[in-house]
């Protein structure tokens, strides 16, 4: 037996019925458990043989991997931690090599164990993946052990029937087979209970899933955001429907409760923003800047007390938070970042008389994925094998960086980057083309300066540009007027978007103010919205670049589906290309922009 093989521990040795996965983190509840027992204690009589009333089942779970299977660069490889004094420190983190190894680490000597994910496994993922239609990462996720997952809104980026092929195996339509071996599928269900087929009325795929171990039953119910077709692509949710999310969860518990299953997790790709920054906060310590904001504060406090325990995601936070049940009772909520930089324990105790978990003995925490560990050679083997494959395409060089140029902030230098790519090929199409737009979701990482592989400080590698545009977008032109422009960028802090906005990255020569102390559409000033120096003339046309997921009304800006004069060009990879190779060369590199066209009050 090989070291990988013996790895492969324990895959499918127990019943599989229909259910869902989840997550839990850091505070926890209080550790007492009913009856005065504690798990592993409670030892009964019955029929002569004696057993513990109390089960610990163990809950390994982690959210928003998005197909990085190697360690991810830059601030997205990287966790704030909280020490006891009170400062903080980042730690490098994430990569599945490592994950692999935390995760079979955390299960030894825990024969109940399950792992759980909250969605977006694939999607929006780096080239070694995305360039195969994200069979890695589900080849990954196989060696991982992970037991069931809920969709997130990424499972539908290709549509339903790519989502339907990573589940079922089979080559791709049009790619075919990347490899002399038939791509087998994921041997874990994706639970989509509130996804369903606009012709049919039933969910897509499995609505819940048990898991099964002598005689302790869990069931998960896997759901994803309600508002998914305003995040994804018209065409990746086209004939579906996306149901309410506590309406679905509280419906499946009934189906479970029927079948004798008290123990339930909800698996929700739906998320929310923590007080803090750093992974180990005590989200439930009391007084200001404690617990969770955002929808799963509200998902969470009607979903029905049958649920046990929360895995959440979407929101790439890390949190561990109780947020009291429809009873008034606290409940685990959790979340591991993302990007497998943290996976969640979560001790569930089990009470072998009433078949449910004793909440007031759920504890939680988040561990950071750290890279001190040995790497698992199976994951090693594995990214070499895809790494092979696309390094004919991943390792030529597109352009040249004097500096790291970062993705993060309300404005950054890296969303100025790509705005005056799509400003320049908008010209090339159309020369009356006035400014460009770029939603920051869109952007998946930063670039940095030093070098991943052997190609050298500064070079950008066309894998390092898949990584931060993975999508394959369309640049497109439409006409909108002044008055229509001035909209859009108050849609940015109003409507949908009103309690987390959505700052779009913006061209060169288009400036204005935004006043955070304000409310709603008023924090956009609109006296101060210029271009080239010039107000914005709220009844001329203006020519604007963007994204087809930005023309078609994306991210609640409703105003950009009403555009005209539509004109479809190439994708936005070969856009960003064209501009970098260009506009540097390696004796010339290209300097971060200054990131100061929005001026934030």
């Amino acid at each position: 037996m090989s070291a990988t093989s013996h790895q492969h521990r324990r895959r499918r040795t127990y019943a599989l019925v229909a259910g869902a996965a989840a997550v839990a983190t850091a505070g926890a509840l209080a550790a007492a458990i009913p009856a005065t027992a504690s798990a592993g204690e409670g030892s009964q009589k019955h029929g002569g043989h004696h057993f513990d009333r109390y089960q610990d089942v163990q809950l390994l779970s982690f959210n928003d991997l998005h197909g990085n299977l190697e360690a991810p660069a830059g601030s997205s490889g990287r966790v704030t931690e909280l020490q006891a004094d009170g400062t903080t420190k980042t730690i490098d983190a994430g990569g599945v090599e490592y994950l692999a190894t935390h995760l079979r680490q955390a299960r030894e000597g825990n024969r109940y164990s399950i792992t759980a994910a909250g969605g977006d496994m694939v999607g929006a993922s780096p080239l070694i993946s995305g360039l195969f239609h994200d069979e890695p990462t589900i080849e990954a996720l196989n060696k991982l052990d992970l037991d069931v997952t809920s969709v997130g809104n990424h499972e539908f980026d290709e549509g339903p029937k790519e989502l339907a092929r990573l589940q079922n195996g089979g080559c791709h339509p049009t790619a075919g087979c990347y490899t002399d071996k038939k791509f087998k599928g994921a041997d874990f269900p994706y639970l989509a209970a509130n996804v369903l087929s606009e012709k049919s009325g039933k969910p897509i795929l499995k609505p819940y899933w048990v898991w099964k171990k002598r005689d302790v039953k869990v069931g998960f119910i896997g759901v994803t955001l309600e508002d998914t077709p305003g995040v994804v692509s018209a065409e990746g949710v086209k004939g579906l429907k996306f149901k309410d999310e506590v309406e679905t969860i509280n419906k499946y518990a009934k189906v479970l409760q029927r079948q004798g299953v008290k123990s339930i997790v909800a698996l929700i790709h739906e998320g929310g923003l923590p007080a803090s920054g750093a992974y180990n906060y005590d989200c439930d310590s009391p007084g200001a800047g404690d617990g969770i904001s955002g929808p799963i504060a509200d998902i969470a406090k009607n979903i029905t007390p049958s649920v046990d325990a929360l895995v959440t995601g979407h929101t790439h936070a890390a949190y561990v938070c109780t947020i009291p049940d429809p009873s008034g009772k606290p409940r685990m909520v959790t979340s591991a970042a993302s990007f497998g930089r943290l996976y969640t324990d979560t001790t569930l105790t089990y009470d072998r008389f009433t078949g449910d978990i004793a909440r007031t003995a759920v504890k939680s925490a988040n561990h950071v994925v750290t890279r001190d560990v040995p790497k698992a050679p199976d994951m090693t083997e594995l990214i070499s094998k895809w790494n092979t494959l696309a390094a004919p395409i991943g390792n030529r060089a597109i352009g040249y960086i004097s500096a790291d140029i970062p993705s993060a902030g309300t404005e950054s230098p890296l969303g100025d980057l790509i705005a005056d790519a799509q400003l320049a090929y908008g010209k090339e199409l159309d020369p009356e083309t006035d400014l460009a737009l770029m939603n920051p979701g869109g952007i998946r990482a930063p670039l940095t300066y030093a070098a991943k592989g052997g190609e050298g400080d500064g070079v950008v590698t066309y894998a390092e540009g898949f990584t931060v545009q993975p999508f394959s977008n369309t640049v497109n032109l439409q006409d909108l007027t002044g008055a229509q422009l001035i909209q859009v960028l108050k849609e940015q802090v109003s409507g949908t978007n009103a309690a987390s906005p959505k700052i779009l990255q913006i061209s060169s020569g288009l400036t204005y103010t935004l006043d955070m102390t304000k409310s709603g559409a008023d924090r956009v000033v609109t006296d101060s919205i210029k271009l080239n120096g010039e107000a914005i003339n709220p009844t001329a046309t203006y020519r604007v670049a963007m994204n087809n997921f930005l023309a078609g009304g994306g991210d609640g800006f409703a105003t950009l589906g009403q555009g005209t004069n539509d004109l479809v060009g190439t994708d936005d990879l070969t856009v960003l290309e064209k501009y970098l190779t260009a506009n540097s060369s390696a004796s010339n590199p290209i300097a971060p922009p200054a990131a100061n066209r929005i001026t934030v009050k």
